[in-house]
């Protein structure tokens, strides 16, 4: 499945912004600190966006899941 693939819904942002294609929410984590990007939280998203991409499938609600978790982790969502 291409990194251009959108997920059923839009992953919302705190500043209004959305991710619509699991290249989009991979941008957003690798312009997170370095440190941050290396928290068991965003290592999952990281983990579930390339098995997404890879297989597909279920997988593309698993990425939207774990992405969501990650943002609330670190309070990006509003």
């Amino acid at each position: 499945m291409p990194w251009s693939t959108s997920f059923d819904e839009p992953i919302p942002l705190s500043n209004r912004r959305k991710l619509l294609t699991l290249q989009e929410a991979a941008d957003y984590i690798m312009q997170l600190p370095e440190d941050s990007q290396h928290e068991a939280h965003w290592q999952t998203a990281i983990e579930t966006l390339i098995n997404a991409a890879e297989t597909g499938g279920g997988w593309m609600m698993f990425a939207r899941i774990a992405m969501l978790r990650a943002l609330n982790a670190d309070g990006h969502r509003g």
